[in-house]
């Protein structure tokens, strides 16, 4: 279900961002709007990030581990400018994004949930090796103020609004042992390539807002090379989620190509 809900997304992006554009009255279109001080864009870029506690907190003893995965962006946008010099305009988009990430890291009395052979969760405190799997889509929409610097340099910054589409925060732990219920609770030890998986999926905010800052570089006519720095201000897990004890948030770099009309 949560798949077909992505490729309507996908299909609904693509829709509105060509759909204002006959392929008859597309050159058209395109001078009213610029007479109007309107112009159109499409992006697409890859993230680089993670979602991370700030700062880092005492239970998170060392990070052995990162792989940034394979994120994809997918954007069209809208700009207003407001005066004839074009310096000074407001931009409105909607953006389909993934923002993931896997992690390797060696924790000491970690808030945890694992799961048992039978299915059973087991809640405690952890400490030793946890390995987490970040696969979160994203339906965000990006309000930002845009200052051009010059024909072919511009900036943008402001917030922006997501919604979870499908989520995953997932994975397991190893190489340590567990205290049920709370760091002098009965001690049940992994060693020997024992472990144990968690799942908090279920347990992840599904609206999220966040600050926006980024740069953009006119290449060629209609092609602009940019980078967008997202940064959650509230955490991941709903407000009830008390498992981690820290908040979590996702910093994510996207890089990459648009194509401006």
């Amino acid at each position: 279900m949560r798949k077909h809900i992505l490729s309507s997304c996908v299909l609904a992006l693509s829709l509105v961002v060509f759909s204002a554009f006959g392929q008859e009255d597309r050159n058209r279109g395109i001078i009213n709007s610029a007479l109007l001080g309107l112009e159109y864009e499409v992006k697409a870029g890859l993230s680089i990030g993670g979602t991370t506690p700030m700062p880092l907190p005492v239970e998170i003893r060392k990070i052995t581990g990162y792989n940034p995965t394979l994120a994809v962006a997918i954007e069209g946008n809208v700009t207003k400018w407001f005066v004839s010099e074009k310096a000074w305009g407001m931009r409105i988009g909607i953006r389909l994004e993934n923002k993931g990430m896997k992690t390797d890291a060696r924790v000491k009395n970690y808030g945890m949930e694992i799961i048992g052979e039978g299915g059973e969760r087991v809640r405690g405190n952890w400490t030793g090796a946890v390995k987490t799997h970040v696969k979160n889509n994203y339906l965000s929409v990006p309000v930002l103020a845009t200052y051009r610097f010059n024909p072919r340099f511009s900036m943008n910054v402001g917030p922006y609004l997501s919604y979870l589409l499908d989520g995953d925060f997932s994975g397991h732990v190893y190489d340590g042992y567990l205290r049920e219920g709370d760091p002098t609770g009965n001690k049940v030890v992994f060693a020997d390539g024992k472990s144990a998986p968690y799942d908090f999926s279920d347990d992840l905010r599904r609206f999220q807002w966040g600050a926006q800052l980024g740069a953009e570089w006119r290449a060629f006519k209609h092609l602009n090379v940019y980078a967008d720095l997202t940064w959650g201000l509230n955490d991941i897990f709903r407000k009830e989620f008390k498992t981690i004890t820290f908040a979590m948030y996702p910093v994510y770099l996207n890089v990459g190509f648009a194509y401006a009309f």
